[in-house]
Formats: structure tokens, sequence, C-alpha cells
């Protein structure tokens, strides 16, 4: 088996931006979403959102293409939501696109606690822009400054020595 580490923190949006991921969904709904994760082999570090949408840090495996995971965990998640009428009689759906971005091992307790606090975030208006895409309509990149990805070789070296 390969060895990788590919970690992404996903977002994605309900159809319309409609508030239907109330504090009473959001267990059922995570669950259908950690459930449906695990079992294509991805592993769940966090799931976090409000009621228009969530972000999930996760890992996938390399043997199933990113958009096909992010399908079927969507899809699977608001079939189960409508099979078993959470909402009563509102349909619930996902909108077609999503964010997608991938970061390295070093970040995971950040990205993870990023998503933890969403509720928090976004009451306190301190979301981290990029991170909340959905789509390509602004041309934005998340970047960090050169430095950050140019250490000298001996710190490097204890840099990976200590994964």
């Amino acid at each position: 088996m390969p060895y990788t580490q590919l970690f992404y923190h996903l977002v994605w949006a309900t159809k319309e931006r409609a508030p239907l991921i109330t504090p009473r969904v959001r267990p059922m709904l995570y669950g259908f979403i950690r459930a449906k994760a695990v079992g294509l082999g991805g592993t769940v570090f966090a799931i976090g959102g409000v009621e228009d949408h969530v972000h999930i840090v996760t890992s996938v495996p390399p043997r199933i293409a990113l958009a096909m995971f992010i399908g079927q965990v969507k899809g699977v998640a608001s079939a189960k939501v409508n099979r078993e009428g959470i909402l009563g009689d509102i349909r619930f759906s996902w909108q077609e696109e999503y964010g997608a971005f991938s970061f390295d091992r070093k970040r995971l307790p950040y990205v993870v606690a990023y998503v933890e606090q969403q509720e928090e975030h976004h009451a306190q208006r301190r979301t981290i822009r990029v991170l909340e895409r959905v789509n390509d309509v602004e041309d934005a990149m998340l970047r960090e400054d050169a430095p950050d990805y140019v250490p000298d070789y001996e710190a490097w070296l204890i840099e990976m020595n200590a994964l």
C-alpha cells in the first residue's frame, strides 16, 4: 500500500445558501458525512460549520479522485437527510460548487481548530475569507511568503526527521 499524507480542507454550501443546518440537524448531518468519508477510505479530523455551509478536514486516499470523494459524501449526506425526514417536508440539497484546499501535516492542528470553531469565527466575523470560498468567482489564492518555504537545509532536515 502506498504511503501518502494528503490533507484537505473542504467546504460546501446548502443550495441557495438556505439556513437548514440548524443545531438540531448538525449532529445527524455530520454523522452522515463522517460515515461516508470513512467508508470511502478517508480520515475525518474535523467537521464544523454554520447554518448554510460545512467545513471538513480530511485525508483522501489517492485511489479516489477528490471530486468523486466530495460528490459521494455530499450526495449520501443529502439523501439521508431527505430519506429520514430530518427536515420534514423541506428538501435538503447542496450547491454544486465546493472549495478544496490542500495543506501539510504541520498545519493540521490549525486547520482543525479553524473548522471546529466555525460558529465563533462567523459570530465574531473573523473568518478566513479564502477558506470560506466555494467557487472561483474571485481570483484569490491562499499564499504564504516564500521565506516560509525556504528554510535552511539543516532546519529542513530536522523538521523532516521529526515527522
